[in-house]
């Protein structure tokens, strides 16, 4: 178990973390995405519920 969490510890160290500006600008490029792939899946359900509708003549 000892041997494992020095391991750990050795590959942590390790690691680049990336900088503060880096990441506030990656977190804004994943919100955007969200925000836009948010938006075109509304956009294609409304299509495809009037789409729906229209063919069905249901709901409102």
């Amino acid at each position: 178990m000892l041997k494992f969490a020095r391991e750990v510890r050795t590959e942590a160290s390790r690691v680049t973390w990336p900088k503060g500006k880096e990441t506030v600008q990656l977190t804004g490029i994943v919100l955007a995405m969200v925000v836009a792939t948010s938006l075109f899946f509304l956009a294609v359900d409304g299509i495809i519920g009037a789409a729906m509708r229209a063919l069905f003549g249901a709901g409102g």
